[in-house]
């Protein structure tokens, strides 16, 4: 870092520089031939462009500015919308002293050479500092934490800038300690307003060429808000006209200047969890065309494809389930093409995948029985496994009782038994739900027959009065009830054994614990799975972000 001119210490009772910065650490006068978003930064607060949420009468913003009041801010917001601009405003507006850094290059040396010097001066009746760190978030917590005292005791007035979330890059005592200003995106008019003034500003290129409806709407569309985008490639198409001695810029003209839209896509920022977000709310939502929008723009933005890949295969079950079970397949299959084959044609095989799970039928029944089954084990529900199914294949298991009473479900022609299989304290709990959507309806039919069969309720309703009662029920190919119990190592299975509890109709070992149907609409935090996101939308997923 460039200390040159920083740590002068004025005499007391020394005026303030005329201009109201002090030194302003290269955010001085531009030079002529600074590039056009340069010289077209605003002169003043008036100039400043899409922000009027930050620009009311007495608002934090015009504080900053103005000097009314020694708050410490955090700018955070995408490129282009702004926020170099205001810390030029504040070098220039008062009579406070202005030190800039970069977060790329200061270390903590730095940082504590500023902030020991801005106490040395207040001592002896100097200006107040501003200290302005450009990409904050790139402080480590140790950087940060070099700031706290003084921003807490106000030695500097600190001005930071970030285009990532600072509740996940700035650490909590600092964020505290400051004033969070989010600049928003300029909206496609903002940026078309100020390409016209650049476009006549003698600042900028002065009237020297005009600009076609047409290119104009080019370069706004392709600039997705970032307004430094926007006057980079007008000033490109305007030195390719001149050099041509052509008056206009023309359609073709903007394009050969910039061919390629800036793709808004950070893999390691917020744009990455956003996108990604929308993306498996676009197939939950059963929207495809959407869901390859997002697709496409991750592929794009060169997003790895197995972390795509990953994120649809966990969609299939959390989103999708026994709705259509071919799912996972599908998910499953196009990861290991994308392992297999690669960029680009693996875009496919992700787009067909993509498309099957925003049209597929939805059920999140997997995924809140699930969270429901490990809430009750958190619980500490559960208790000793039941001593009919225990194992019973080792020297001694059945001196233990290992197994006794097991019944063997092949042996049964339904291939279905009555037998207890859950712990005492969760007999009866129903955890997996099906709802009638898609192929989970068969199975929704299903389920409460094997529950009656299982808890000893009696063979329940038939689905069609002339069909079977085992209609759904898996027959055995041996099914003689008089074979050996094969688990137990060929002692005959005792009557219909309920081992550790009694499951009698009628019995409180057999009460059914139901559950409103409306829990199908659970979300993961509600179904007590872990939130391990990827992204902060509730959608299971994650790998990077804590």
């Amino acid at each position: 870092m460039d200390t040159d001119g920083l740590f002068s210490l004025a005499p007391p009772g020394a005026a303030a520089p005329a201009h109201g910065g002090g030194d302003t650490g290269g955010f001085g006068t531009f030079a002529a031939d600074s590039p056009l978003p340069v010289r077209m930064r605003p002169a003043s607060l008036d100039e400043l462009v899409g922000q009027e949420h930050l620009l009311a009468p007495g608002a934090p913003l015009r504080q900053l500015v103005t000097g009314a009041s020694p708050m410490s801010v955090i700018l955070w917001g995408p490129p282009g919308t702004g926020k170099t601009t205001i810390a030029h405003l504040v070098a220039h507006a008062t009579d406070r002293k202005f030190v800039a850094m970069s977060a790329l290059t200061a270390g903590v040396k730095d940082v504590r050479a500023v902030i020991d010097t801005a106490r040395r001066e207040r001592r002896y009746g100097g200006p107040p500092t501003v200290l302005f760190i450009d990409e904050v978030h790139r402080f480590s917590k140790t950087q940060q934490d070099s700031l706290l005292a003084a921003v807490e005791d106000r030695t500097v007035t600190l001005l930071a800038a970030t285009t990532e979330n600072p509740y996940f890059s700035v650490i909590s005592p600092l964020l505290s300690r400051c004033v969070l200003l989010t600049l928003q995106a300029l909206g496609d008019d903002d940026v078309r307003g100020l390409v016209r003034r650049a476009i006549t500003d003698e600042r900028g290129l002065g009237g020297a060429v005009t600009l076609s409806a047409e290119a104009e709407e080019h370069l706004v569309r392709l600039a997705s808000g970032d307004v430094r985008k926007a006057l980079t490639a007008l000033e490109a198409a305007a030195g390719s006209a001149i050099a041509q001695d052509v008056k206009e810029i023309d359609l073709a003209t903007a394009e050969r200047a910039v061919d390629v839209a800036a793709v808004r896509y950070d893999r390691d920022g917020d744009a990455h969890y956003d996108v990604i977000s929308a993306f498996i709310k676009s197939m939950r939502g059963s929207d495809p065309d959407a869901a390859l929008h997002w697709l496409a723009r991750m592929l794009v933005a060169g997003e790895d494809p197995r972390f795509i890949a990953r994120r649809i295969v966990i969609f299939a079950s959390e989103d999708v389930g026994m709705a259509d079970p071919q799912a996972l397949l599908v998910a499953t299959a196009a990861a290991q093409a994308v392992q297999n084959v690669g960029l680009p044609e693996a875009g496919l095989n992700l787009a067909q995948a993509v498309v099957h799970m925003a049209t597929a039928p939805k059920s999140n029944s997997v995924t809140v029985a699930l969270g429901e089954a490990m809430a009750d084990v958190r619980a500490g529900k559960g208790g000793s496994v039941p001593a009919h199914l225990r194992d019973a294949h080792y020297p001694g298991s059945k001196g233990l009782g290992h197994g006794r009473g097991y019944r063997y479900p092949h042996d049964d022609a339904r291939g279905v038994v009555r037998q207890q299989y859950a712990p005492d304290d969760l007999v009866g709990t129903d955890y997996y739900r099906p709802t009638d959507h898609g192929a989970e309806r068969a199975v929704g039919e299903r389920v409460p027959r094997l529950r009656r069969i299982v808890r000893g309720l009696g063979p329940g309703p038939r689905a069609n009065a002339g069909e079977p009662e085992t209609r759904g029920v898996t027959r055995s190919v041996a099914a003689s009830s008089g074979t050996p119990d094969r688990a137990v190592g060929g002692d005959r299975a005792e009557d219909a054994s309920q081992s550790s509890a009694d499951s009698e109709p009628g019995s409180p070992g057999a009460e059914v614990r139901t559950s409103d149907a409306e829990g199908q609409g659970g979300s993961l935090a509600e179904s007590g799975i872990d939130d391990v996101r990827e992204d902060d939308s509730g959608d299971a997923a994650g790998e990077e972000r804590p």
